[in-house]
């Protein structure tokens, strides 16, 4: 029985548990994000891979159940990072079932290869039927440019989980070199020092052609690097991220909280920037689902962004916070101690390097509102920056370019979200009216406008286009 199950039937309330756990083969993929939890339990069925699989309980107090709701049942996958508290917090705090949703499945993956397989199966054979995702996965998905039968899957961007989250971390045997968010003339001669000397900077994503990949590549690039010559970059398993970093075959890898933390004090290596740094208030995760299975339950979609647009506004409360350690760090989920949580969600980080601590909870996660504005809603502009650095990497063919429209709005659907949010209460204020979010500017001075991606790409120095 879950945590919410069981506060409600102290409190007397009426509440019949779940269904068991789902009977499910997570497929052992080869990427993930560092370090991998320990811990984790079988999947229901005795199967090899498996995880552990928390599951909605089905009456709450204030129901708002959706008239002819097609389906109470989904499959959704996370990895066990600070992105993935939407989903938890929905499940634990009764969100999903609020709405009818009552036999959620919120299944952890080993990484982001193992939700890749499982999104393609799909929960009747033993999978996912959607979940947490790096951008562009669910597009490259719907592609089958990484599937693995290479046959597309359909999918729809239905909701950003959160926005930062994510930095940078080098080892520490390049401490005082000056590699910090902006590099200067003797931290770039450094870097391509190293390539003159055989001596590459190596540097590592747990998942090629994704958020982590790609703030590797601006960062670097920014700062007159070229990721594809200057340096070499690495997909590595997230269980060997740390190692590798520890006995210096790895000189830095992209990672998300709570890991900076842990880097940092156990003297691994230090953090060179945090995301938030690098774009403020930019896109992180989101929630993606099989278009088949939406399109069969467009009602049952409504149902459960409504819980997890309430589980967002939960997570942002301050008061919450300490709570939502508490849950997220147990062991049916992130299987971490909550010391390693509480920071980053207070928005306190620790960079080591002689570079100044950070205090300030708008440059940690956020899931409902930051600075900017709506966290939650799925811009398409953000899509469009998404897919135009990929074309910028060569990981997409510039004509996506000329048919971006067409691609986002089969991919991206934010009218969903926007029933969604009214079924859920949100006021019409908290409601964007544009699919863009307009101009967005990093930390290089250098502005992506959605309406001319095409001159983006061409101001910036650096790319393979």
């Amino acid at each position: 029985m879950t945590k919410f199950s069981e506060n409600f039937s102290r409190r007397k309330f009426i509440v019949t548990a779940g269904a068991s756990a789902v009977s499910s083969v997570l497929l052992k993929g080869c990427l993930g994000n560092p370090p991998e939890p320990g811990g984790t339990a079988d999947g229901g069925a005795g199967k090899a891979g498996g995880a552990p699989v928390a599951t909605s309980a089905v009456a709450v107090a204030n129901e708002k159940r959706v008239e002819g709701i097609e389906s109470t049942k989904i499959t959704l996958g996370y990895i066990p990072i600070v992105e993935s508290a939407p989903l938890i917090i929905a499940q634990e705090k009764g969100f999903f079932a609020k709405y009818g949703m009552v036999d959620v499945k919120v299944a952890k993956q080993a990484n982001w290869g193992s939700a890749r397989d499982n999104v393609e199966i799909g929960s009747a054979g033993g999978g996912i039927d959607g979940g947490q995702w790096q951008m562009p996965m669910p597009y490259l998905i719907s592609k089958g440019l990484i599937t693995k039968e290479k046959a597309g899957i359909p999918m729809y961007v239905l909701l950003q989980l959160n926005t930062q989250g994510n930095g940078i971390a080098i080892a520490a045997k390049h401490e005082g070199k000056g590699l910090g968010l902006k590099l200067d003339k003797s931290a770039q001669d450094y870097i391509l020092g190293l390539k003159k000397a055989g001596t590459r900077f190596k540097a590592a994503y747990t998942f090629p052609k994704a958020n982590q990949d790609l703030w590797l590549r601006y960062w670097l690039a920014a700062n007159g690097i070229d990721p594809d010559a200057d340096v070499e970059l690495l997909t590595v398993p997230a269980a060997q991220t740390v190692a590798n970093m520890k006995t210096g075959s790895m000189d830095g890898f992209s990672t998300g909280d709570p890991w900076p933390l842990r880097i940092v004090k156990e003297k691994i290596g230090f953090m060179s920037a945090l995301t938030a740094e690098i774009w403020k208030g930019h896109p992180e995760e989101y929630l993606a689902i099989r278009g088949d299975w939406v399109d069969k339950h467009p009602k049952a979609t409504e149902a459960l962004l409504a819980g997890i647009i309430e589980a967002q506004q939960w997570c942002d409360k301050p008061e919450n916070r300490a709570e939502l350690v508490s849950i997220v760090s147990g062991k049916s989920f992130f299987d971490v101690s909550p010391a390693v949580l509480t920071p980053p969600f207070s928005g306190k980080y620790v960079m080591g390097d002689g570079k100044p601590d950070i205090n300030d909870i708008n440059m940690g996660p956020l899931y409902w509102k930051d600075p900017v504005g709506n966290v939650s809603y799925p811009y398409k502009s953000h899509d469009l920056w998404f897919i135009t650095e990929s074309v910028r990497w060569g990981f997409l063919p510039t004509k996506t370019l000329a048919d971006k429209k067409g691609l986002i709005d089969k991919v991206n659907r934010s009218d969903i979200w926007k029933k969604a949010a009214k079924l859920a209460g949100v006021a019409e204020a908290d409601i964007p009216k544009s699919t863009s979010r307009g101009k967005e500017k990093f930390f290089d001075g250098i502005e992506f406008n959605p309406e001319q991606p095409e001159a983006y790409l061409k101001s910036l120095a650096i790319k393979k286009v």
